[in-house]
């Protein structure tokens, strides 16, 4: 594959990138408190991982390093290309080795990054700690280890314990069918320990998880069948029962499902979770894709769980697509650290929102932006009827052109609250399905501006990484992690 490590010079030394807020002698990663991480230096750099399976080039996946300092020479440039030794491993979602839930752990640091393959079931695991502008790979995990340790596959979701464990939620079995589990790796050695759940506690279909040990639970997601989903979304199988619509609550201290919750079809398929920040409380939302609903998700004076829809996204009738109806599809799902504000993208309707939430039960909408997407004037779907909106949104023009196959999807909001960075795919199979000029453009990043007092959103002008400019071809460019945490990556105790 050639050399492997890209890396252009920058003025930032290795040393100078933040690992943690904490300057007080024997404090682990992390930070004390989510308002503590608010304070933190700016991020400088960022990690995503980039794909090229379902693309037409034969190349491996990569993590890429992007420089997010404003007065940097190399501000909104790709630094470094990680390439990975395999093909077609589709990486997807990122996590730490080690974040806040270890602040009291002195001998933990935050220096490796779990870069999961949602379709090869390899793990990788990145030093960032070395040189973190130029990471490296530490190690693989393979997916036989995976499998015949856990019988899981499909691994998708990593978060840090504050045990020193590493968790991974899992979609799949080994033959593609659905499966939702939870691989353990060892925080030193990286070798995978087992299932984290109790043999037989296993869901039909598995995603993404948060816990909160201040009320002993820990809450799972659904998505589908890996080996349906992989090339595509046919609504068919949502019909079939292929694809999920139920929360699972597990008792964080026994590793046992203690409630299932359907949410029925106004919570079909529900992605991404969240609990607030605040570890005290008892609470959280999760956004719902094919329904395009928001459900908060509470403790009730009994000790269960229970739910109730706080957002509802309708969709739009159309001409010039798919289906007569075109849903929002709410593919990601963040809240700020101080828990005042939720923002959700639309990857079909093309916006991204911004809700205070400060009365929990009543969000409200203060901002919203679009960044393409499938119902901008100009383009084949003609919208025949639209409760939000008086006319259909202006396309996004970059460089003086309309950038048809672009639409807002993985959301990373800055420690501080101010800056949030946009994504533009969501998975390959789906991004060839639902945006085929993605396939042969590449994916974008942006950043979008937080007004953080009264709400609003605005695109930063002078930031842009067009990821179809790459050195091999246009590539597919998924998550951003930051070395120093983030708001989907820390969890407190």
């Amino acid at each position: 594959m050639g050399d492997r490590l890209e890396v252009v010079k920058g003025h930032l030394s290795t040393g100078q990138v933040q690992q943690s807020c904490c300057s007080a002698p024997g404090c682990g990663p992390g930070y004390r408190t989510p308002l503590d991480a608010m304070k933190a230096p700016k991020e400088q750099i960022v990690y995503l991982p980039c794909i090229y399976r379902n693309t037409g080039i034969n190349r491996p996946d990569y993590l890429a390093t992007v420089d997010v300092d404003p007065n940097s020479p190399t501000y909104s440039k790709v630094i470094h290309r990680l390439e990975v030794p395999n093909m077609k491993d589709e990486l997807h979602h990122t996590g730490w080795n080690a974040c806040s839930s270890c602040f009291n752990d002195a001998s933990k640091s935050r220096n490796r990054l779990i870069c999961p393959g949602l379709i090869s079931s390899r793990i990788y695991v990145i030093d960032t700690g070395t040189n973190p502008r130029a990471p490296r790979i530490h190690k693989t995990v393979e997916p036989t280890e995976v499998y015949w340790k856990t019988g899981l596959a499909n691994p998708h979701t990593t978060h840090c314990l504050g045990s020193g464990e590493i968790m991974i939620s899992t979609i799949g079995d080994p033959s593609g069918n659905a499966k939702g589990g939870f691989v353990l790796l060892d925080g030193e050695t990286f070798e995978v320990k087992g299932t984290w759940e109790v043999p037989g506690q296993e869901t039909e279909f598995g995603y993404d998880f948060w816990y909160q040990p201040r009320h002993n639970v820990m809450i799972s997601t659904e998505w589908g069948h890996p080996k349906l989903l992989s090339g595509g979304f046919d609504p068919q199988h949502y019909a079939d029962g292929k694809y999920g619509q139920s929360l699972h609550v597990w008792d964080w201290t026994t590793h046992r499902r203690i409630q299932d919750i359907d949410l029925g079809p106004e919570g079909a398929i529900p992605l991404e979770i969240r609990f607030l920040h605040n570890p005290d409380e008892p609470q959280g939302y999760v956004g719902c894709a094919l329904s395009s609903n928001v459900f908060r998700f509470y403790k009730t004076p009994r000790g269960d769980w229970a739910t109730e829809k706080v957002i509802d996204i309708p969709s739009k009738k159309v001409e010039g697509w798919a289906l007569p109806e075109m849903p929002g599809l709410i593919t990601d799902i963040l809240i700020s650290m101080d828990d005042r504000f939720l923002y959700f993208s639309n990857w079909l309707h093309g916006d991204v929102r911004q809700y205070d939430i400060t009365d929990r039960r009543n969000p409200k909408l203060v901002g919203q932006l679009f960044l393409g997407g499938s119902i901008c004037k100009g383009g084949p779907v003609r919208v025949t009827h639209d409760v939000e909106l008086d006319q259909q949104p202006d396309p996004l023009v970059l460089n003086g052109r309309v950038k048809a196959g672009s639409a807002p999807q993985m959301l990373q909001l800055s420690l501080d609250g101010k800056r949030l960075y946009v994504t533009t795919s969501l998975y390959s199979g789906w991004d060839k399905q639902f945006y085929p000029d993605m396939i042969k453009e590449g994916s974008l990043m942006f950043i979008v501006d937080v007004n953080t007092d009264v709400g609003g959103l605005s695109l930063n002008q002078n930031f842009l990484v067009d990821f179809g400019q790459e050195p091999h071809g246009p590539v597919l460019a998924h998550e951003v992690r930051y070395p120093g945490g983030d708001c989907s990556s820390d969890i407190w105790l």
